[in-house]
């Protein structure tokens, strides 16, 4: 067999059903490919142009038991003809490996859809492993419910590869390739992609490039030949601005987005980091561009890490550090230490579930608290948060533009959710990416004294270098005097220095851009959002709109400072509602700054936030009721994914 002939034939001759947005699940073992498998679609897709968005499901434990449900791995991919802001509701098709990923992602299949069962793997063994008193394959619930495909993964790769001298082990692990090809069929991908993807992974091992090309081929023929599958399924090109596109995921736009800012500020990039999920892939972008003046220390622990940030800040570089919301606790001593100095620095926390170790692979956005108030002392520092993946591009810039213009370090949030999604990015011009202008003070000449903490109009400090001729001068956490930077007691001192470093930061409101909304500008209910909500909220709020309801869309990038035009825009509906994925943490801001009786909706289930489910409270909010949408399982299918919740 050739490794590099790319010939697939991926024309169908069976029917063929116009769609015009799919959303697909991919679910097994950590062990079985999933992220790879999901990948590998998403990226196909976008290059049929299609717009993209994904949710890749990672188990927390490292390596859990084979077939438990802790262990299931999932990859989301919502793909459409149209543009869309969330990796889908509910399932068209699962494809699951093993019955723990039956288990634990039936619930989200909607009735009807499509559902591919690895049937090798649904031995006694399996399913009770999952929990399973018998196989739940063989229910007629399944059958009645669901277009349920029984497709013997395993044994037909081992048959498709018999003349591969690979051995049986790794002959298995080609199955995932086959639960892709066959997903292809289904849904009308080109196979070439995928293709060459694995000449070039597999470069310098032609035995598992031949048996993964097999297995692929193998599992387009099967849907192309079975009778058991009718007809497939094609969701046109979306309609995108004209451009070059790369599916980026949240992780690598902000790396890049990092880059970017300090190439526009003309700075060397120096990253102060310590390994933890979901922050990690940003330390290992990072550290692959040397060439571009960046610098990446894996420190020993999270306190070395951003005092090592803090340390090239002083040093005159742009400075980094990254963590998630344990870590960041961590670093809280040191963040004070960052505000005393009035230095700039990015803090990036990428969010996960909580409190300790919480939930460290599912996505929460509960550390609005901790990253406004969660100091000692009165220590405020500016807070921007991303929306989107290929927004934390954006956000990086401009969070690094405030941290500069205002001598204050900069709390940049993003989550789980958005850091591993991913979703089409128009590559920017970079010859009109807009500069961020930096200056520090020159030498002083004939004993002139410098003054470190004279302010300009904004009350931002002058950047000195360290080295530069006549500009000595004290630094350390303990209070300074105003103007001279040197060390003082005095109470009357210690409440300026309080005051001003808190107008500081008010004076952030005043270089941010004003406050948009989607929908009408006054009306019954307005839906305030922020972070990694803001596709769901926004795609619901269409979808309330379409209906003729008077609501309307507003989502927050900067959460400390508010835009200055906030207070005027909530006054302006009739009510209030924050959807959040914590226990009310923006709300609780809201009502306290401004006395408007904002109303919550509240999930803290590792999990984003469903469409319908906005659509639902939106419409209760507004005394309308259930939108008579049927429900998507009856009882005994809820049964046989008993414990969706505890795995997926």
């Amino acid at each position: 067999m050739s490794t590099t002939t790319i010939d697939p034939v991926t024309e169908t001759h069976k029917e063929v059903h116009q769609i015009p947005s799919a959303t697909v699940r991919f679910a097994g073992d950590s062990g079985d490919g999933m992220q790879l498998t999901g990948e590998q679609f998403t990226r196909t897709s976008a290059l049929l142009g299609n717009d993209v968005s994904t949710f890749p499901d990672f188990p927390a434990e490292i390596r859990a038991p084979r077939g438990t449900l802790a262990g299931v791995s999932g990859f989301q991919v919502h793909f459409s003809s149209t543009d869309i802001y969330t990796p889908g509701d509910a399932l068209d098709a699962l494809v699951v490996m093993n019955p723990a990923a039956l288990k634990t992602n039936l619930s989200d299949l909607r009735k009807g859809g499509i559902l591919i069962a690895n049937l090798d793997n649904f031995q006694k063994k399996d399913y009770e492993m999952a929990g399973y008193d018998a196989n739940p394959l063989d229910s007629e619930v399944l059958e009645h419910t669901y277009q349920l495909f029984k497709v013997p993964m395993s044994k037909l790769v081992e048959t498709a590869l018999k003349g591969s001298p690979l051995t049986t082990k790794e002959k298995d692990r080609c199955k995932n390739f086959f639960a892709l090809g066959l997903v292809y069929w289904l849904y009308g991908r080109d196979l070439a992609p995928t293709i060459r993807y694995v000449n070039e992974k597999f470069a310098t091992k032609p035995d598992i490039i031949d048996a993964n090309i097999t297995a692929l081929k193998a599992a387009w023929n099967c849907g192309e030949t079975t009778d058991a599958f009718a007809s497939s399924y094609k969701v046109g090109k979306a309609k995108l601005p004209p451009g070059t596109y790369k599916n980026i995921s949240g992780n690598i736009a902000m790396a890049w987005g990092l880059m970017t800012a300090a190439r526009q500020s003309g700075k060397d990039l120096f990253l102060g980091s310590y390994p933890i999920t979901p922050a990690s892939d940003i330390l290992h972008e990072l550290s692959k561009y040397k060439n571009y003046g960046v610098r990446t220390l894996q420190a020993e622990d999270e306190i070395a890490a951003i005092c090592s940030a803090i340390g090239a800040a002083y040093g005159g570089h742009m400075a980094i550090t990254t963590s998630s919301g344990p870590g960041i606790a961590l670093k809280g001593e040191a963040i004070g230490l960052a505000i005393m100095l009035e230095l700039p620095l990015l803090v990036i926390n990428i969010q996960r579930g909580g409190p300790s170790t919480g939930l460290p692979t599912k996505t929460e956005q509960a550390d609005l608290f901790q990253a406004i108030v969660g100091r000692n002392g009165e220590s405020p520092m500016p807070v921007i948060a991303a929306r989107s993946p290929a927004d934390c591009f954006d956000v990086a810039q401009e969070a690094w533009r405030i941290s500069t213009r205002f001598m204050t370090p900069v709390m940049v949030l993003s989550d789980g959710y958005i850091a591993n999604g991913s979703e089409p990015w128009l590559i920017p011009d970079v010859t009109k990416l807009p500069k961020i202008e930096i200056k520090h003070p020159g030498p002083l000449e004939s004993g002139e004294k410098f003054l470190p903490y004279r302010r300009d109009e904004l009350l931002s400090r002058p950047w000195a270098l360290p080295g530069t001729k006549g500009l000595m001068h004290r630094i350390g956490g303990l209070e300074k005097q105003d103007i001279t930077g040197n060390v003082n007691y005095e109470p009357e001192n210690h409440q300026h220095m309080t005051n001003t470093r808190a107008k500081k930061v008010e004076n952030v409101a005043t270089q941010i851009p004003l406050q948009e909304i989607e929908g009408p500008p006054t009306g019954d209910l307005l839906v305030l959002s922020w972070g990694g909500t803001y596709g769901a909220c926004k795609t619901a709020v269409e979808e309330c709109l379409e209906e003729g309801l008077a609501v309307a869309h507003c989502h927050l990038r900067w959460l400390n400072p508010f835009p200055r035009n906030l207070e005027k825009i909530l006054r302006s509906y009739k009510k209030v509602l924050i959807p959040e994925l914590n226990m009310g943490q923006l709300r609780t801001f809201i009502r306290a700054k401004y006395l408007i009786d904002a109303q919550g909706f509240n999930k803290v289930k590792g999990r984003p936030f469903a469409v319908q489910e906005l659509v639902s409270e939106i419409r209760k909010q507004l005394g309308l009721g259930s939108n008579g949408q049927p429900a998507r399982e009856t009882t005994a299918v809820a049964e046989l994914a008993g414990a969706a919740d505890n795995g997926g």
